[in-house]
């Protein structure tokens, strides 16, 4: 079973860096950047801090996907996803989905380029609408988080 403790610490360590970084923009930087303190030019500050930090959360959340199947396919946990009392576990992999589909797809290939025309036209607007999508995703994951945790310790809500 080393090899299931080995996955589950690289898991909750990649969950740590992955879901931390959101934190981190959701709560910090974004407001620092909306009310100047980075600079006047909000779209250069995001563009500096996110391109140092955009792989670190794409390889975290691949490492989360490797280590989330292998324990899955390790302890044969595939009938959790058949009962609603294991609901974390349909929340964990539907937040792991969505953050794949935004990182690897919908940042790199739309936006992108309509993003960096939007905060450049009309940049308030703009960083509103990234700050209050941080906050969905934040609080998105902090259910999921809590919900894994206390499931996987056999409280259920249902």
């Amino acid at each position: 079973m080393n090899d299931v403790i080995t996955a589950r610490a690289l898991h909750v360590l990649a969950v740590v860096i992955w879901i931390g970084g959101v934190s981190m923009a959701t709560t910090v930087v974004l407001p620092a950047l909306r009310r100047g303190d980075l600079g006047p030019n909000w779209l250069q500050a995001f563009q500096a801090i996110e391109r140092r930090f955009v792989w670190q959360a794409r390889t975290a959340i691949l490492v989360v996907g490797l280590t989330g199947f292998y324990m899955t396919w390790r302890l044969d946990l595939w009938d959790r996803f058949l009962t609603t009392t294991f609901w974390w576990m349909h929340a964990m992999l539907c937040l792991w989905l969505l953050f794949v589909f935004v990182l690897f797809i919908v940042e790199p290939f739309i936006l992108h380029r309509r993003f960096h025309r939007w905060a450049i036209d009309r940049p308030g607007v703009a960083f509103a609408w990234l700050q209050r999508s941080h906050w969905l995703l934040l609080t998105l994951s902090v259910i999921t988080i809590l919900g894994a945790v206390a499931g996987s310790q056999g409280w259920s809500v249902f």
